[in-house]
C-alpha cells in the first residue's frame, strides 16, 4: 500500500508500512466523524452546518490526494454499512442518496482536488492556501446545492438560500483556520528538517 504524494503526511511520516497507513485512515475517519458530530439545525432546510468540512480541508490537505480519497471513501463506507458517522450520528444508504448526498459526494471530491493542490506545494504558503481552501469548498457547495436543487425540485432561489446562504459565515472560518494552520505547520516541519 502506497502513497507517494508530496503532503504534510509524507513529510511527517516518510516510510508508510500498511500499519501505519491504516492507522491514519482510521484516525481520519474518526476524526472527520467527530467533527460531522458538530451539527446546527438550519430552520427550512434539511441540510445541517456540521464542522465535517473543515475535516475534509484538513485530511485531503494534510494527507495528501491519493490517501486523502480512501480515508473518505472509508468514511462513506463505514457510514454506509451502519457507523453513525454522519451528522448526528445518522448512517445509511439515505444519506448519500438523500438531499445531503450532494455535499458528501462533493466531499468526496474536494478531498482529492485539495491533495493535489498539496501536492503542487500549493498548502504551504498562506497566499495559496488560503485560495486552495476556497476552491475545496467551491467544489463541495456546486455538487452539494446541484444535488439539492434537483432532489427537492425546488427553484434555485429556495436552494441558494437553503443551501449555501446559513454556510458562509462558517465556511469562512474554516478556510481561515485551515489555510492558516497548514503553513504554521509546514514552516515547523521544514525548520525542524534542516
Amino acid at each position: 500500500m502506497s502513497f507517494p504524494d508530496i503532503s504534510l503526511r509524507a513529510s511527517i511520516f516518510p516510510r508508510s508500512s500498511a500499519f501505519s497507513i491504516s492507522a491514519l485512515i482510521a484516525g481520519g475517519v474518526l476524526f472527520i466523524a467527530a467533527l460531522a458530530q458538530i451539527s446546527i439545525p438550519i430552520p427550512g432546510s434539511p441540510v445541517p452546518v456540521t464542522g465535517q468540512t473543515l475535516g475534509v480541508l484538513l485530511i485531503g490537505t494534510t494527507y495528501g490526494g491519493g490517501l486523502g480519497l480512501t480515508t473518505f471513501a472509508v468514511y462513506l463506507l463505514a457510514g454506509i454499512a451502519g457507523a453513525p458517522v454522519f451528522a448526528g450520528s445518522s448512517f445509511g444508504i439515505e444519506k448519500i442518496t438523500g438531499a445531503t448526498g450532494g455535499y458528501l459526494m462533493g466531499m468526496f471530491v474536494a478531498t482529492y482536488v485539495l491533495g493535489f493542490f498539496a501536492s503542487r506545494r500549493l498548502d504551504q504558503r498562506f497566499l495559496t492556501a488560503l485560495p486552495s481552501m476556497l476552491f475545496g469548498n467551491v467544489v463541495i457547495f456546486s455538487f452539494g446545492l446541484f444535488w439539492l436543487h434537483h432532489f427537492t425540485g425546488k427553484d434555485w432561489s429556495w436552494t441558494i438560500g437553503a443551501g449555501l446562504t446559513p454556510f458562509i459565515f462558517g465556511e469562512i472560518l474554516k478556510i481561515a483556520v485551515a489555510g492558516s494552520s497548514l503553513p504554521f505547520l509546514w514552516r515547523y516541519v521544514n525548520t525542524r528538517s534542516r
